[in-house]
């Protein structure tokens, strides 16, 4: 039986799959049809008719987005029996649709407008009165005109189908429809903020930024998401030297065309506690001084001065070429002690496969068994939640977890809290052991939360065997994925900014300055550690907020934030994408590998190279598969982890508030609200993880 049928699309004859709808199949014969209800990746409704076109032999004009094609079928989108019930439709759809074009935020991107363009009288023959719909409280993120909504239900089927957050539904009936939350909360999804640009009228659009700018007013500059390890594509909106929002741009294999929300509103945060000008600790307080006072006594203190006392810690949102540039300067010094990861996260960066996530994230799809351990994609990774989920709305994907219960976006079978429930797994004492070897695609899913412990090493060992001992590594498949929460740790154990020989880690860095061993230490937007773990060492700080780094400073040199700099990131796969200039950085502030490759001039060893693009040549030089923008390197599968007893303690997810969770999220208005709306009470009444 064939899967292809024979249409004719104004008089073009093609071929086309017969799981298409029509609607779809016009697209590709080049036919414009206008829809408002119909998204490629939301299921068909049909409500707003407006792609209704002409099927010879058909009793009246169909809804293509709903019509399933038959061979042979004959279509007319331009005819004049078309264009009438197009029109018919458009003139039904703006019946009560106020007049408020004028002050809408949807003005010059809606939908509506541009359609009503093509498909619009221009006047109508309604005298009724409009009718007038109370708006509703969605939470601190999405402002509601419901009087403008149109019940297209997209973002009902959204939030249903994608977010998994069935909050949103329809009440009444005809023109006592109206979108509601029912019981007037919140909608508590971190993927909530999709719904805005979904919406093809203004009955939907963005909190924090209603009444701030025009579309034509900003300036779109296409970038790289930092708020977590998943590498969203974005593009960011700036106004003069403020950014005013972000939206989402499509990549398939990465975010598809959706955000998280704090991707989408911390950038609010890029304005709030910014270091602006060089601070030095003079007689116990921080003063502000020139860029040239603030390096020379850098470089004073690192002239002459034993490599050994000297050591760097580099942050979650540090960008490849200034952990580069770090390693660099180090080598100079003579220093061996470097650590990219933060939070002390247990992974041999010698054997690359041990720290990406293998499957990539586009491969979930192609899973039919998942084991989580010691993490929360939901809240560490919420578009890999998304993926799951899309995976599991398909059914025969089986998923469980240890570590803490999850409230995530579809079922999963809790197996046990720690490491004990994780060797029964091993032993193949559980019955998800059996699931585990006899699934065809399975995937291990290990996050910070079991890796960033003492006994990491042992609990990455422990997963490694268990992915060989389940067949998750094979030919043509690597189940193993370690779930990453910092954009920039992948490309810091790809650059290799770990401890040379005789160096210390990020635990051991902070141990020998409590003890005095190491006296001088760089923390390149490193906010994860307060003033008590460095003892009287001093302590350089290279980065963009007045956060807790800064505020365990000695000497503050200001950075720049992903928005205001160009650079390279590798997401949670292995895949390095470019992060693009919107603005620049605030006052004096400047680019991270700038301020290095001037404290190496000042220390009369310049660092060798004077542009971005030298300094990318020598980079690359080094780690190669770093030029392969949007390219997953291969990673060879080796031994790793290390042998031992690991603790009884639970694992427990590294990430306990969604919202706030690195320096531009802690500043953020928004994300302090969305905390107050759906994290504290929670927390409150116990019923959080």
């Amino acid at each position: 039986m064939s899967d292809t049928v024979k249409v004719t699309i104004d008089g073009q004859e093609l071929e086309v799959d017969k799981r298409l709808t029509l609607l779809q199949a016009c697209e590709l014969a080049g036919a414009e049809v206008p829809r408002f209800c119909f998204q490629d990746r939301l299921s068909i409704a049909g409500n707003c008719r407006m792609c209704l076109v002409e099927v010879e032999k058909a009793p009246k004009p169909v809804a293509s987005c709903a019509q399933p094609l038959m061979d042979g079928m004959v279509v007319h989108t331009r005819g004049p029996v078309a264009r009438k019930a197009q029109k018919g439709a458009m003139e039904f759809l703006l019946i009560n649709h106020p007049l408020d074009c004028p002050i809408c935020d949807q003005g010059g991107e809606c939908d509506l407008q541009d359609q009503a363009m093509g498909y619009g009288k221009g006047i109508s023959r309604f005298d009724e009165q409009k009718r007038s719909v109370q708006e509703k409280d969605f939470g601190p993120l999405v402002k509601t005109f419901m009087t403008r909504c149109i019940h297209c239900t997209r973002c009902v089927r959204f939030m249903e189908e994608v977010a998994g957050v069935p909050d949103l539904g329809a009440t009444g009936r005809g023109e006592d429809t109206e979108i509601t939350t029912y019981i007037e909360n919140g909608i508590a999804s971190e993927m909530s903020g999709n719904i805005i640009d979904l919406c093809p009228v203004g009955a939907l659009t963005s909190k924090p930024y209603a009444f701030v700018a025009r579309p034509w007013e900003l300036k779109k500059t296409e970038s790289i998401d930092v708020m977590d390890a998943v590498g969203s594509n974005i593009r960011i909106d700036a106004r003069g030297r403020e950014v005013m929002r972000v939206l989402p741009r499509l990549h398939e294999d990465v975010n598809e065309e959706w955000i998280s929300d704090k991707t989408r509103f911390a950038v609010d945060g890029l304005t709030k506690r910014r270091l602006d000008r060089p601070y030095v600790r003079k007689d116990g307080k921080m003063q502000g001084v020139a860029w040239e006072e603030a390096i020379k006594v850098v470089a004073e203190r690192l002239e002459g001065r034993d490599g050994s006392k000297v050591a760097a810690i580099a942050g979650d949102q540090v960008d490849c070429e200034t952990m580069f540039a770090m390693g660099l300067l180090l080598d100079l010094i003579g220093s061996p002690s470097r650590d990219c990861r933060e939070d002390g996260m247990a992974v041999d960066a010698s054997v690359r496969a041990s720290y990406l996530f293998n499957t990539t994230i586009a491969g979930i799809e192609e899973a039919d068994a998942c084991l989580l351990i010691g993490c929360d994609p939901r809240r560490e990774a919420a578009l890999v939640n998304v993926r799951l989920r899309k995976r599991w709305m398909r059914g025969g994907l089986k998923i469980a977890s240890v570590g803490a219960r999850l409230d995530l976006t579809f079922p999963v079978s809790h197996l046990g809290a720690g490491p004990d429930s994780l060797q029964h797994i091993i032993n193949g004492k559980d019955d998800f052991a059996s699931v585990l070897k006899n699934a065809e695609r399975p995937m291990i899913i290990v996050g910070a939360g079991a890796l960033a412990r003492t006994d990491g090493a042992a609990v990455l060992a422990a997963a490694r065997s268990l992915a060989e001992s389940c067949g998750a590594v094979a030919e043509g498949w690597n189940g193993f994925n370690v779930l990453h929460t910092a954009a920039s740790r992948v490309g810091g154990l790809d650059l290799g900014f770990v401890p040379g020989e005789g160096g210390l880690d990020t635990a051991g860095i902070c141990g020998a300055a409590a003890s005095g061993t190491i006296d001088t230490v760089f923390l390149l937007g490193a906010d994860g550690l307060d003033r008590g773990n460095f003892g009287d060492a001093c302590v350089i700080y290279i980065g963009h907020h007045g956060d807790a780094g800064a505020q365990a400073a000695d000497i503050i040199l200001p950075g720049a934030a992903y928005t205001e700099k160009e650079a390279t990131y590798v997401n949670m796969e292995g895949r390095p994408q470019r992060a693009s200039r919107a603005v620049f950085p605030p006052g004096e502030a400047r680019e991270d590998w700038r301020i290095l490759r001037a404290l190496s001039g000042m220390m009369g060893s310049p660092l060798p190279f004077v542009s971005l693009d030298e300094l990318r040549e020598a980079m690359l030089e080094k780690v190669p598969h770093l030029g392969e923008i949007d390219e997953i390197a291969p990673a060879s599968w080796a031994s790793f982890g290390a042998d031992g007893a690991m603790a009884s303690d639970a694992f427990e997810s590294a990430v306990a508030n969604f919202y706030q969770t690195c320096p531009i999220s802690r500043c953020s208005v928004t994300m302090a609200q969305c905390t107050d709306a759906f994290v504290t009470p929670l927390a409150a009444t116990g019923t959080g993880d």
